[in-house]
């Protein structure tokens, strides 16, 4: 696996929690169905496909929001997964629609498989760093 780094490591910040969102049906049915809450599905679907990534056509992302040719592979997954469901439900569907759709088990199938390489590439990113001598706070110095 190579890692080519991110480049924009803000954009990053965003499209994990995304995809973590997606991968989380109790997270949706808690937060994006609670009319109080500011995210919701559409929210999360801007960040994957409009904002800070694209999942219909996430290559070009490699190296600025993802990590390695397996996010991407995975990411193309999870926007062929989401896309279906929306054809099927249509653009304008209420949350509720989204999720009761026969379809819906595949996209979070897809957000969870690709959250855990996320995380775990991220996990690995920040070792190499300990490991390079990067500490933080800035300035502690080695760890013993």
């Amino acid at each position: 696996m190579t890692d080519h780094g991110i480049a924009l490591p803000a954009f990053r910040l965003h499209v994990v929690p995304a995809v973590v969102a997606l991968a989380s049906p109790t997270w949706q049915s808690e937060v994006w169905l609670d009319r109080d809450e500011f995210e919701d599905l559409a929210h999360t679907v801007h960040v994957l496909f409009d904002d800070f990534c694209d999942a219909n056509d996430p290559g070009r992302s490699l190296g600025y929001s993802l990590r390695t040719e397996q996010e991407v592979e995975l990411m193309a997954r999870l926007g062929a997964a989401y896309s279906a469901v929306q054809e099927a439900v249509g653009a304008r569907a209420p949350d509720e629609d989204y999720l009761d759709s026969p379809g819906w088990p595949a996209v979070v199938s897809a957000a969870a498989g690709l959250a855990q390489v996320m995380v775990a590439n991220d996990l690995m990113a920040l070792q190499h760093l300990h490991e390079a001598g990067h500490r933080w706070p800035p300035g502690t110095g080695t760890s013993s």
